[in-house]
């Protein structure tokens, strides 16, 4: 099942993304180097529009009418490749026949175990959005070589079946590609199509390495996944903990209107001892103003007796004045005299 690998001197074949033409650096990484470029995937989708149109036209007459002039009512609109630049992959898998190369799609029982086993493969081509890339395995290492990257990622063997799972669990087409892959590629044909370079794995290494605080696009694509996915288990989560504190408030309510539970026996613990000291607080402030009345009782009959004193004194010294005056008067009357 496994073919060998090419070798290339060792070194890795990774295209850096060009405009929209991911196709294009997804088969040339999995042939492992330029040997395709945009125009002769475009021919390819030509080549594939004429012959569609061609089968429908020429199908049953009663039963294809209506199927037929929707199809070639669209004009010469392309049902091969987009507007855009995205290849289907009717122009990839026919691009990667040209080497003799099978397109499987992972999915299918044609597969086999490479969904369990996807280290005894040679190469898979993924698909999402209008995004092709390619996971290939060179020289017994495997790498992701996205295009949206700046250099092919390493990936061990562990990594690449959880890789493959969390891409097929987000929605991504996977097709494992069979077959005799070109064992090696001219290094005269570098730089023909001005976006692909010839890299050692330990440069590899080193630019992902140096590239690790910039995230590029297709990282926050992978990144905006997880998060929707990670959003969603913290939405389960958080109704699962909802759900958990609502019959806990359930049990603990069922337990407060229990009357003979140690709740209620505490408050009417509590209740009674309140009481207590209330009404002990009360008899002491009882006495304590019975104390203080008679104490102002005895204080009121021992104080009139003072200013009786004072009025006698007053009095008399007023009497003594008034005796003494005319006494002066008359001495003053005796002496005109």
């Amino acid at each position: 099942m496994e073919a060998a690998a090419a070798s290339n001197g060792g070194l890795l074949y990774h295209e850096v993304q060009e405009g929209k033409l991911c196709a294009v650096h997804c088969v040339n990484t999995a042939l492992q180097g330029p040997f395709f470029s945009e125009f002769d995937l475009a021919a390819l989708a030509a080549d594939l529009d004429q012959r569609e149109r061609q089968v429908m036209s020429e199908g049953a007459p009663g039963a294809a009418t209506t199927a037929a002039g929707d199809f070639l009512a669209e004009g010469e609109g392309s049902h091969n490749v987009s507007l855009g630049g995205d290849f289907s992959i009717q122009v990839l898998q026919k691009a990667l026949e040209v080497w003799d190369l099978q397109v499987i799609p992972l999915d299918s029982p044609a597969a086999g175990s490479c969904l369990f086993d996807p280290e005894l493969e040679t190469a898979f081509i993924c698909h999402l959005q209008d995004h092709w890339f390619c996971i290939r395995k060179v020289n017994g290492e495997w790498y992701n070589f996205n295009s949206l990257y700046p250099a092919p990622e390493h990936l061990s063997k562990f990594y690449l079946s959880a890789f493959i799972d969390t891409l097929k669990g987000s929605g991504w087409s996977i097709f494992a590609v069979r077959g005799n892959f070109p064992k090696e590629c001219p290094m005269a044909t570098e730089g023909s199509n001005g976006f692909g370079q010839w890299l050692t794995p330990d440069d590899a290494r080193r630019i992902t390495a140096s590239c690790n605080q910039v995230q590029t696009p297709t990282q926050q694509v992978d990144n905006s996944l997880a998060a929707d996915q990670s959003a969603e288990m913290s939405e389960m989560d958080m109704i699962a903990a909802q759900q958990e504190e609502a019959d806990l408030n359930a049990a603990i309510a069922a337990s407060l209107m229990d009357t003979g539970g140690p709740f209620a026996s505490y408050s009417a613990a509590h209740e009674e001892s309140r009481s207590h000291d209330a009404f002990a607080s009360e008899s002491a402030s009882g006495e304590v103003s019975k104390g203080s009345n008679l104490e102002q009782q005895g204080a009121n009959k021992s104080e009139p007796s003072e200013p009786r004193s004072d009025n006698v004194q007053e009095s008399a010294s007023g009497g003594n004045a008034v005796q003494n005056t005319p006494s002066l008067e008359g001495q003053e009357s005796i002496k005109e005299d």
